[in-house]
């Protein structure tokens, strides 16, 4: 019961479109019309308001960290890496939108960087080495994602690895696409015009 209990705590509060409700409420358009058509901080970017992206990115990468010390605060450890995990999925999948949601990289790092800091911290010097080197916000993503399990595998303890594995396995389903677009050099760059 508190396994189901976790999961829907952290799929419901991973669900909460923030990027979708802040760029209404500031006037802005209707996010899934526009570029990626994501509930994302990348995507609230493309509106040109960088406040609402940056709070957006704040606010996403929050859902998976809130989630998971509600689940330890309530349920105890290692409650927290399913609760985080079903953040990233409410995220990815939320049911208010009709289960079209984002990527999932802010909730992601909002996961590592809260219940694995270490982990989140090596990831997140691969996303800005691949970011600065590249200029793909995917790849970079990709990179964090893989590196992210192998640094859990000699960093934390097997709730946590099996949290890992499953979100950078969402990460790159989630990017399938920018997958295909890599591969055949058409994806954007960081800063490039739609």
């Amino acid at each position: 019961m508190d396994f189901a209990l976790v999961i829907l705590l952290g799929y419901l509060l991973g669900s909460i479109p923030f990027g979708l409700v802040l760029t209404r409420l500031s006037g802005g358009p209707d996010i899934r019309e526009i570029g990626s058509g994501n509930i994302g901080a990348t995507n609230v970017l493309r509106t040109g308001n960088k406040g609402i992206a940056a709070l957006t990115l704040l606010l996403d990468a929050g859902k998976a960290a809130g989630a998971g010390y509600i689940a330890l605060y309530l349920f105890g450890a290692p409650m927290q890496f399913l609760a985080a995990a079903a953040a990233l999925f409410g995220h990815c999948y939320p049911v208010w939108l009709r289960f079209k949601g984002g990527k999932g990289v802010a909730t992601f790092f909002g996961a590592l960087l809260s219940l694995l800091w270490p982990v989140g911290l090596i990831a997140a010097a691969m996303w800005l080495l691949v970011a600065f080197t590249t200029r793909y916000s995917s790849a970079a993503a990709l990179c964090a994602a893989a590196f992210a399990i192998v640094a859990s595998v000699f960093l934390a303890v097997w709730p946590a690895v099996a949290m890992v594995a499953f979100m950078a396995v969402l990460i790159f389903w989630r990017h399938r696409e920018n997958i295909t677009r890599l591969k055949a050099g058409t994806e954007s760059r960081i800063g490039q015009k739609d």
